[in-house]
């Protein structure tokens, strides 16, 4: 992380409601990350993981997109997924367990698993 950006988070979350309001939406942007980390890895433009999953590249674009209007099915998903060489893992996490950064990068990696194929 950039000092620039390092200095506008601690200035950010200095102000009321804001660390909250991150802290509250924090899952979803760990699962965007993942999303666009696996389609970093596999090199793949949109375009082209839409037409190895059968959808189109606006599809992709929402699926990858962080708008709360959009909630794919584990269907789309799971093709999403296989375009990129990857299955999909969903697990229940048991809520108020605090997770260690050791818990947060097995739930990483387990999440979004490179396929075996």
């Amino acid at each position: 992380m950039t000092s620039t950006l390092k200095r506008f988070k601690a200035r950010a979350f200095s102000r009321a409601g804001v660390k909250k309001a991150y802290d509250k939406i924090a899952d979803e942007f760990a699962f965007l990350d993942e999303v666009l980390t696996a389609r970093a890895e596999a090199g793949l433009t949109q375009a082209e993981v839409a037409a190895r999953a059968g959808t189109t590249q606006s599809a992709i674009a929402r699926l990858e997109s962080a708008q709360p209007t959009h909630s794919p099915s584990i269907a789309t998903l799971q093709r999403y997924a296989k375009a990129l060489g990857y299955t999909v893992e969903i697990r229940l996490v048991k809520s108020g367990r605090r997770r260690t950064a050791r818990a947060n990068g097995r739930a990483k990696k387990t999440a979004v698993r490179r396929s075996e194929v």
